[in-house]
């Protein structure tokens, strides 16, 4: 009978509860280091144990039994814990089989032991086999490997949270999940100089812990020297191969190895891993064993490792290259190297021919010849895939190689020029590269030259103008005709798509639905799957959310099926600021942090997630924590970013400032990120900036140029279908009404305004745009109530107005209506988790709403417990404002937030703005609501603590 881990101590638990239970006896199965001896402390810790009689016995080692308690206790042993049976000579088994067979009622035994390290399989007590008593339970429990996720539990126990998900994929298939092997790995990692950072390529350079290389080499050197081979013929492979292929690589002959091999299993050197399938039970003993086998011995082994991998079925050519290098044979692992690059490439693996061919061309002595045939097939499979800054230095110094031909040395520059602009964000240094590339190549590889020059039509980088790009456009075109290549007509109809799509041009979406996504040549349908990606990125920024979902899927899908994972994470980054606009917040930051740790390595594909979570940064309140991703702080400069997000960064940016009242350093931001976008000429991303910059320019007096932003703005718009551009220049017309009206016109342009505002809402409900909607909604409803407002407090401004209405009642409706308005919009922020704007909102609603009339005197006692503005201040304080931030947020003196966070420290027992975050439970995320039930919530401080 075979037990499960969590239910083999629980018979043994019963019966040494019941004085009158049948004995239990327990046999524990496993491999060295799956921890069979810590099974038994287990069982020596339960409590059911605590009043029995314990006595250990550690077979070839105490030579007997020890009482487990020490206190000389002489009454009968109830539970006998018998550690490595396999050790155990003739003597102490006949010692043991006595003892176990007189086990009586209410006892037990677990014995532990080795499998394959039996004198004789499968009979853990020897022979002749025990004779157990007719009422004994006896039960068996084999220890497995520890699953990925016991591995994880371990890594972050002893490494922190830094184990990335790949490195503990390579811990655990490394070795094998033996838990022992797992523990010791671990600890080497912990004492790594310099220290672990939580890579694969650590785990695998890490070498074989000590404990395991002992225990490897004992065995194998237990063998006679003519039967190591074929162990030495397993660490060469290093994976599990059959008995023929063993025996090919040892070089013993077919009886011989044979032989050796049974011998090998015997002395547990090996173990059987599967049918015909036989290796080393962890895999990290491999390199233990091949560090031992002399040289030439190693390298006869290789070549005819080499050998046996070429003709299994299918040929994996990076292990057979690997083995032709380490044989000595240069020009097979040359071949072997060309076609595992091409192999990988044609299903898409990228990055493994990515890995492979930096490895070889890094190879000191490459010879010309070699590294012009391998640079290529590196180029073409980098551009594909994902970032690599090694292939960017390879390819750099290969195309300063004279000897090249110009056909090679163009389209090597061309895909440096591609990866300089796309993975790296070096847009100067690829720009020039791809100039080269395409005078290089406009003669020669035709083809090869439209691919560079659409490359160079793109608008998305900073610099040269839109009319710049569609001169490239009109060249590319004519090249890729010239070439009558169809991969490279879709590429540069993608590049078309992608500029008209962006500018809002009538035929843009006619050129997308011409994009081929049937096509059967990869080539063709990476080029498509490009064209749509960038198809929908151009529907997320001009705000068709519905039809961006559709591409965002299809380009998606497509870029999966051709192989093309950069694409993939474009339109994954494209994803988020989807959600971001269309207010599906609820998970957003965790989806962002998860994008961003997918691509570490690049930054500038990272740039969506950082630009959205410092969005949801700034309407949580969490100021510095925005700062810090709108600025991509310590990884890509936003100078360098693609424009669009460049625009909307700056647009946040600027709105940090007002908010902070530095109207100055906001006009300078807003000035200067406006001319960025006004020299590319790409109107439609202007579209998160220009209501801050209008607002900016417009609180420094600068009006001049506020209303020279909006009329080029207006202007640039055009035509074209860009509804979220269109939404924000009504937006940006309604702060000019609002905050320039002369004093004696001031109630007409308030109302101006909030009609304005309320244009700019209702579109943006229809994109839909949720949040952009609640901050026009709220302008609306603010205008409206500074108007009415004003007229109350100053007549002279009433009797200069021409809208005002002689109905009292009217007024008063206007104003009741203005405060339902802004009542909903706080409650649309904090549903979608803006505290921030839902903590302002509700101020704005305070200052402007009349005292209720029938309130009792004075303050509602709330002795015990939060007030609804001490809990709001206290949300503010703990997602990261100053005192001095939340003030001029809730319309406060510093002096009064200063008294309310103390008071909310008092009440909740916090000794810190951190403890306090605490004992809040944690600052609301998105998705989370700060007063879920309104303004009338209280918060009881025992709740909290």
């Amino acid at each position: 009978m075979i037990a499960t881990r969590g239910s083999a101590l629980r018979p043994l638990a019963r019966a040494l509860a019941d004085e009158r239970a049948d004995p239990v006896l327990l046999f524990v199965e496993g491999l060295a280091g799956q921890g069979k001896s810590h099974l038994l402390q287990e069982l020596a810790d339960l409590p059911e144990t605590a009043n029995t009689v314990r006595v250990w016995w550690r077979c070839g080692v105490d030579g007997g039994p020890s009482d487990g308690d020490g206190d000389g206790d002489r009454r009968v042993p109830g539970l006998w814990l018998v550690d490595d049976v396999h050790r155990a000579d003739e003597d102490e088994l006949r010692r043991l089989r006595l003892v176990l067979e007189g086990l009586g009622p209410g006892s037990g035994a677990a014995v532990t032991y080795r499998p394959e390290e039996l004198s004789v399989p499968g009979l853990p007590l020897g022979s002749p086999p025990m004779a157990y008593p007719p009422r004994m339970t006896v039960l068996r429990h084999r220890l497995g490997p520890w699953d990925e996720e016991r591995v994880h539990r371990a890594a972050v126990e002893a490494l922190g949270e830094d184990c990335t998900a790949e490195a503990v994929r390579t811990l655990h298939e490394r070795t094998g999940g033996v838990p022992r092997a797992v523990v010791d790995l671990l600890a080497v990692l912990r004492e790594r100089r310099p220290a672990f950072t939580g890579t694969a390529a650590e785990v695998e350079a890490a070498g074989t812990p000590a404990r395991l290389t002992e225990l490897v080499l004992s065995r194998t050197y237990a063998l006679s020297p003519a039967d190591r081979p074929v162990v030495w013929a397993a660490a060469v492979l290093d994976g599990p191969a059959g008995r023929d292929e063993l025996t090919a690589v040892s070089g013993l002959g077919a009886a011989s190895g044979n032989s050796a091999l049974l011998r090998a299993l015997e002395g547990a050197a090996l173990a059987e891993l599967g049918e015909d399938r036989y290796g080393f039970a962890v895999p990290l003993a491999a390199p233990a064993v091949r560090a031992c086998v002399p040289g030439p011995v190693r390298q006869d082994l290789h070549r005819r490792a080499a050998g046996v991998l070429s003709r299994r079925q299918p040929v994996v050519w990076h292990a057979v290259a690997e083995h032709h290098r380490a044989a000595g044979d240069g020009h097979r692992w040359i071949k072997a190297v060309e076609k595992a690059a091409e192999s990988a490439a044609a299903s898409s693996r990228h990055q493994q021919a990515v890995t492979l061919l930096e490895q070889t061309l890094a190879t000191p002595g490459l010879a010309p010849r070699v590294r012009a045939r391998l640079a290529p097939l590196l180029a073409r499979s980098a551009v594909t895939g994902l970032r690599s800054d090694q292939t960017v230095e390879v390819l750099a110094q290969i195309v300063q190689d004279a000897s090249l031909p110009p056909a090679v040395r163009g389209e090597l520059r061309l895909d440096l020029g591609l990866m300089l602009c796309n993975q790296m964000g070096r847009y100067p240094e690829g720009r020039r590269a791809l100039e080269t590339a395409a005078a290089e190549l406009v003669e020669v590889r035709p083809g090869l030259a439209a691919r560079a020059m659409a490359a160079l039509s793109s608008p998305y980088w900073p610099g040269d103008s839109i009319d710049v790009h569609r001169e490239w456009l009109v060249k590319a075109m004519a090249s890729a005709d010239a070439s009558g290549d169809d991969s490279m007509r879709t590429a540069v109809l993608a590049n078309r798509a992608a500029l008209a799509t962006s500018c809002a041009e009538p035929d843009a979406w006619e050129l997308v639905k011409q994009l081929p996504l049937e096509a059967t040549d990869p080539a063709c349908a990476r080029q498509a799957a490009r064209g749509l990606c960038n198809a929908a990125d151009s529907a997320v920024w001009l705000g068709l959310h519905e039809q961006a979902e559709d591409l965002l899927a299809e380009g998606r899908d497509l870029s999966a099926r051709s192989g093309a994972p950069y694409f993939e994470h474009n339109a994954l980054g494209a994803q988020l600021l989807q959600e971001w606009w269309t207010g599906r917040w609820s998970g957003l930051a965790k989806r962002c942090e998860d994008f961003v740790a997918a691509t570490a390595d690049m930054p500038l594909i990272a740039s969506d997630a950082y630009i959205v979570r410092g969005l949801l940064a700034l309407a949580q309140g969490d100021w510095g924590e925005a700062a810090r991703r709108l600025s991509q702080r310590g990884t890509f400069g936003t100078e360098d970013l693609p424009v669009p997000l460049t625009a909307t960064a700056a647009g946040a940016v600027v709105r940090l400032a007002l908010a902070r009242q530095e109207v100055e350093a906001a006009a300078e931001q807003a000035r200067a990120a406006w001319k960025v976008v006004a020299e590319k000429g790409v109107w439609s991303w202007a579209a998160e900036l220009a209501p801050w910059a209008v607002e900016a320019l417009a609180r420094a007096g600068d009006n001049a140029t506020a209303h020279t932003m909006v009329r080029s703005f207006s202007q640039g718009l055009g035509p074209g279908d860009a509804p979220a551009a269109r939404a924000a220049l009504t937006w940006s017309r309604a702060v000019l009404a609002e905050t320039e009206a002369p004093a004696h016109e001031r109630r007409d342009g308030l109302l101006r305004a909030a009609e304005l505002y309320r244009q700019a809402a209702a579109a943006y409900a229809e994109l839909p745009r949720p949040y952009a909607q609640a901050l026009a909604a709220e302008g609306a409803a603010r205008c409206v109530l500074t108007a009415y407002t004003e007229a109350h407090d100053c007549p002279a401004a009433k009797a200069g107005s021409t809208a005002t209405s002689a109905d009292p009642a009217s007024d008063n409706a206007s104003t009741l209506s203005a405060t339902t308005e802004l009542e909903s919009c706080a409650q649309r922020f904090t549903d979608l988790g803006a505290v921030w704007d839902a903590a302002r909102t509700r101020a704005l609603l305070r200052t402007r709403q009349p005292a209720r009339k029938g309130r009792p005197p004075g303050r509602p006692s709330h002795a015990d417990e939060l007030s609804p503005r001490e809990a709001e201040v206290a949300q503010l304080a703990v997602s990261g404002l100053t005192n001095r931030e939340i003030a001029a947020t809730l319309h406060l003196s510093p002096r009064t937030v200063e008294q309310h966070i103390a008071r909310a420290m008092r009440k909740t027992g916090a000794l810190s703005r951190r403890d306090l975050d605490h004992r809040l439970g944690g600052a609301p995320r998105n998705g989370e609501r700060l007063f879920p039930t309104g303004d009338s919530r209280t918060v009881r401080a025992v709740e909290i603590c």
